[in-house]
């Protein structure tokens, strides 16, 4: 027998799971970075472990020999680390003439609504060549003359494309040379509708392959999907970072006798199968090392019998992933990395930054975790290396981690224990600073300090597992957390009981479980190609015949690498959409469902509409369903030899020590226990804490951990009280906690909104937003969606506590869009629900979601007419009607109001009424979700208290806004009282926009004066009083610069 190695490097440690010959099996954690000792993490693993197991001495830089080495997997963040820090290959673009600055307008995204300084991503591309080539794609009612159509030829679809104009062989290669004499040897090839017609590209990349250009991508090649511009950025990532990849397996390979010539050595892609390294490409990289984590938990945790799903929690140093898995992997296709889509196979993996190494801070009166890390280097307080302090100084502090029993790597000489005294001491300055802040009268030890960031910690990490799942139609409480990753088993049973999950699994190998997950992964080739064809039982015929083409590609790709047709496993899947939408999804054939005899295949289109019943809340029965992309997945299974299943335990488990562990209550006498040393059957109490030698597992007090047959723990979590010691007196730790609810509650109405409705506007474009607002219809919480609804939906709400005062009733619903009453443009439908609970005859709170349809009647589609003067010419106006009256919907006087533009000279109706209707019961039900989810909070914590931190949100937000402006007073002001900040600006009709902002240096208090400004236009380019609001909102919290 000889060595395997499974190696995840991630961005803090490189974690080595090895299978020995005799059967056993070892781990190792190294830090991935630390110059001082070595160049290359997992090259100094693999030696230090053959060292160790040999007996043979290796020096550092002598070449390793390999006879020992059966195989090496390795997940790697070297492409991700090189897209981030853009250190990728020099390269070079090639597009069709005139599109040169295509990739560089992208899709105008902004990650961050409120960044002042919005940086555009800079492009990967060091030149551009544009070809003088072109290629339109026939119709049949095409209005161009003949002699500009060009000669028609067949797609790569059944779709047929005119060559408007052929690639000049000549000039492309003069072209093409005058880059390569500048060095450039990286190519990305990306011309319009070569995912349909790819020959263009292919003639390009031949030219470049004889000029001498060693990395050629073809983003007919890369990924032949529809939508130019994520092609294009994937076709342009894959140029700039394979040749990283090729250079770090040179590195890697390098410090082995031959190479690693004699040696298969695989490394995990981003959509969880394993490739020969000799075939790993920069698009399919960028989730390289995570997908080994999703792979352990899937193959470990899943129990097939109970078939209950199953939510991983990767808990790591920099950052907490997480993911779902339910028998299948659950893949996406296309994804944003460092400002540059990626359009490949991914795993569904949600990335939240609160890691063990999240930085901790206290600003304005509540605590903050990340999203800034300490890293690997210089790491947190405790590593000894001068770093920050972070949510491991926290736990280190509470007792949580036993500085003896976790692994002697930090410091100079890499040989000391965790640093508890310089944890505690760092923790005590910043007990002082929260102790210093006059928001709250409560002392707080350093001990509830450290708690208190554990715990907002928790509430960062839960919201990710929330869109994961409802975001989906899945229920969270129903899922089991696999909690992973080296700090994961700290916090699991705090976010399974916040959850409400009643289990959690930890495999034995949790602190390293990504690394586990190679080695038991599968090697997978994926073929796919672009469709464009309707889902028909007339083109059965074309869908089998492509479908066996592409499983005679992986068939053949996967037995030239070794693999036998019974290791081979081929599954199909149909990226579908309805017809006039953008939202595809990628189907297997419905299980249980054989489909007709043309569908040799199986049933795709049951598998459709059950996915699109389930994610979105309805179908479209009278719609057609388009095939976008045939996809075939090729899997040839691994033969995996697990250890055998433990012996049954002799006798009570028996604690290692006993040591003070800080919980909700103090300090509590808590056993610790070796892992290695707990059996079969043994059962271990809350609170307690379970070590092995790369991960903690905490056992909090009310759960029960157990060790299963093959020595992983499961636990048992205990009923929450997380509404025990919440009083409504103010608590800045509970104020943070309360921060992350309430925006919560904003952002799961989002994702309902965005599930259940039709539109283009609202699910794709995501022109929408959701709120929570209090009983006097002040702003709670706003999801950060569209800037200019910030602040206008708080005035659109107070307006209806003014018109309807006690005519609001519980099981009304209000729908308003008047620019008297709140609202921005007509097109802009707010729906407002009042909140009642239990004995309160008002409402105690209101939610509220407003959404851009895409026509609301009135001069022109779309209702946002260029030259309108009246607001009847832009559609139906609403200033307070009762969508929901006593429960019932108001269809009928609804339908009656949309139409009525269509009353006024030259205008109509509305255009699409079915799409209003159905958009206003998707702002309902995302009402209802927020309706439910305050009130859970109010049987959680009390209505007092939920209201009492309400007002302490607002306090804070008013704070934050005041310390903000009266720095800037301070810094103007020159010593006097109150500073004068003026300015002007003009519309392109030269109407002024003047304002005066007067801010008092002590106080803060500012008044905003718009004296000056110009009169009315006689237009549409007139701001109400609710616009104006929301423009100094968005502007202030532009300025405060955090949330």
């Amino acid at each position: 027998g000889k060595y395997c190695f499974a190696i995840d490097r991630g961005g803090t440690f490189t974690d080595i799971y090895v299978r020995c010959p005799g059967g056993g099996a070892k781990v190792m954690k190294l830090l991935s970075v630390d110059p001082d000792n070595y160049d290359d993490a997992p090259t100094e693993g693999i030696r230090r472990i053959l060292q160790e197991e040999t007996g043979r001495d290796f020096d550092k830089g002598e070449l390793l020999d390999t006879s020992d080495i059966d195989w090496i997997r390795m997940g790697t963040t070297v492409a991700t680390n090189a897209l981030l820090e853009r250190k990728g290959a020099k390269m070079a673009l090639v597009t069709t003439k005139g599109f040169r600055d295509l990739l560089y307008i992208g899709n105008q995204a902004r990650p961050n609504l409120f960044d002042l300084s919005i940086l555009t991503p800079d492009v990967l591309y060091d030149e551009i060549v544009e070809v003088d080539e072109r290629v339109y794609l026939y119709q049949d009612d095409c209005q161009l003359p003949d002699s500009a159509k060009g000669p028609v030829t067949a797609g790569t679809t059944q779709e047929k494309v005119h060559i408007v104009k052929a690639v000049d062989r000549q000039q492309v290669y003069e072209d093409l040379s005058k880059v390569y004499d500048k060095g450039l040897r990286s190519l990305a090839v990306v011309l319009l509708h070569s995912c349909l017609f790819s020959e263009h590209e292919r003639e390009i990349g031949s030219i470049a392959k004889e000029i001498g250009f060693t990395q050629v991508s073809l983003s007919s090649d890369v990924m032949p999907m529809v939508r130019a511009v994520p092609r294009g950025l994937t076709a342009c990532a894959d140029a700039y970072l394979t040749p990283c990849i090729k250079q770090y397996l040179q590195s890697f390979t390098s410090g082995f006798h031959n190479g690693l010539s004699d040696v298969r050595v695989m490394f995990m892609q981003s959509d969880g199968g394993l490739t020969d390294m000799n075939r790993f490409l920069g698009s399919r990289a960028i989730l390289s090392g995570p997908a080994g984590g999703v792979v352990g938990y899937a193959m470990t945790a899943y129990n097939k019998d109970t078939g209950k799903p199953v939510i991983g929690f990767d808990m790591g140093g920099t950052s907490t992933d997480v993911s779902r898995y339910d028998g299948h992997y659950e893949h996406v296709f296309e994804t944003t990395t460092a400002g540059i889509t990626i359009q490949a196979p991914q795993l569904d993996i949600n990335t939240v930054a609160a890691g063990g190494g999240s930085r901790l801070f206290f600003r304005s009166g509540m605590f903050v975790v990340g999203p800034e890390s300490a890293g690997a280097h210089p790491g947190p307080v405790c590593y000894r290396k001068g770093g920050p302090l972070t949510v491991t100084d926290a736990n280190l502090v509470l007792g949580r981690l036993v500085p003896e029993y976790f692994p002697s790597i930090f410091g100079e000489n890499e040989n000391e224990c965790l640093d508890g005294k310089g944890s505690r001491s760092a923790f005590d300055l910043l007990t002082r600073e929260v102790n210093e802040n006059k928001t709250s009268s409560q002392h707080k030890t350093i001990e509830e300090t450290a708690l208190g960031f554990v715990r907002v910690a928790n509430e960062a990490m839960c919201r990710p597992i929330k869109a994961l799942t409802q975001a989906k139609g899945f229920d969270t409480a129903l899922h089991v957390l696999a909690c992973f990753g080296g700090a994961g088993g700290q916090h699991a049973c705090a976010i399974a009981k916040s959850l409400g999950m009643s289990a959690v699994f930890i495999h034995r190998y949790a602190g390293i479980l990504s690394a586990y997950g190679l080695a038991l992964a599968d090697v997978v080739h994926e073929s796919q190609e672009p469709c464009c064809t309707i889902y028909h039982p007339d083109n059965m015929t074309y869908f089998n015949e492509r479908i066996d083409s592409l499983m005679t590609v992986c068939r053949t790709q996967l037995i030239t690498q070794g693999f036998t047709e019974s290791q081979i496993t081929l599954q199909v899947f149909l990226h579908m959409r309805y017809d006039r939408t953008d939202c595809a999804i990628m189907c297997s054939p419905a299980e249980g469902a054989t489909g007709t005899a043309a569908e040799r295949h199986g049933d795709f289109k049951s598998a459709f509409l059950q996915r699109y019943e389930r994610e979105f809340g309805f179908t479209i029965p009278d719609r057609t369903i388009v095939v976008d992309d045939i996809r075939v997945r090729g899997v040839a299974r691994m033969l995996h030899t697990e250890h055998g299943p433990m012996d049954w335990c002799q006798h009570p488990p028996v604690p290692k020590t006993v040591r003070q562990v800080y919980f909700e209550g103090g300090y509590t006498s808590t056993n610790i226990y070796m892992l290695n040393e707990l059996r079969f059957g043994h059962v271990v109490h809350g609170p307690a804490v379970i070590i092995d030698n790369n991960s903690s597992v905490l056992v909090e007090p009310g759960c029960m951990a157990e060790i299963t047959a093959e020595g992983d723990i499961k636990i048992t979590i205990g009923v929450s009280e997380c509404g025990d010691g919440f009083t409504t007196e103010l608590d800045t730790i509970h104020l943070s906690i309360f921060s992350h609810r309430f925006m919560s509650i904003a952002e799961q109405m989002g994702r309902v909104l965005q599930r259940t409705s039709i539109s283009t506007n609202i699910k794709e474009r995501l022109d929408f937003s959701c709120a929570l607002f209090g009983p006097d219809g002040g702003l709670v919480a706003n999801a950060p969606h569209i800037p200019v609804h910030l602040g206008a939906m708080q005035e659109a709400v107070r307006y209806q506590l003014r018109v309807l005062g006690d005519d609001i009733n519980d099981g009304d619903i209000i729908l308003t869009n008047h620019p008297a009453a709140g609202g921005s443009h007509l097109p802009d439908l707010t729906v407002i629900t009042p909140v009642f609970y239990s004995g309160q005859l008002k409402p105690v709170f209101f939610v509220a979601s407003r959404g851009h349809h895409a026509d609301i009647g009135g001069a022109t589609p779309g209702s946002m007419p260029p030259y309108s003067t009246r607001l009847e010419e832009e559609g139906a106006a609403f200033k307070s009607f009762k969508l929901v009256q006593n429960g019932l919907f108001q269809e009928e006087e609804l339908t009656e109001r949309l139409m009525a533009p269509g009353k006024v000279p030259g205008c109509s109706g509305t255009r699409n009424l079915h799409d209003n209707i159905s958009d206003l019961k998707a702002q309902i039900a995302a009402n209802q979700k927020g309706s439910g989810l305050v009130r859970e909070l109010i049987d959680a914590y009390t209505l007092a208290v939920v209201q009492a931190y309400m007002e302490f949100i607002q306090s804070n937000a008013e704070s934050a806004v005041r310390d903000m402006l009266r720095e800037v007073a301070v810094n103007r002001s020159a010593g006097q009282e109150s500073c004068v900040l003026h300015a002007v600006d003009y519309m392109d009709d030269g109407s002024p926009i003047q304002l005066t902002v007067t801010i008092n240096t002590i106080t803060a208090d500012s008044v905003f004066d718009f004296t000056g400004s110009g009169y009315e236009v006689f237009g549409n380019w007139n701001a109400p009083k609710a616009i104006t609001m929301s423009a100094i909102i968005y502007c202030l919290r532009c300025m405060v610069g955090y949330d």
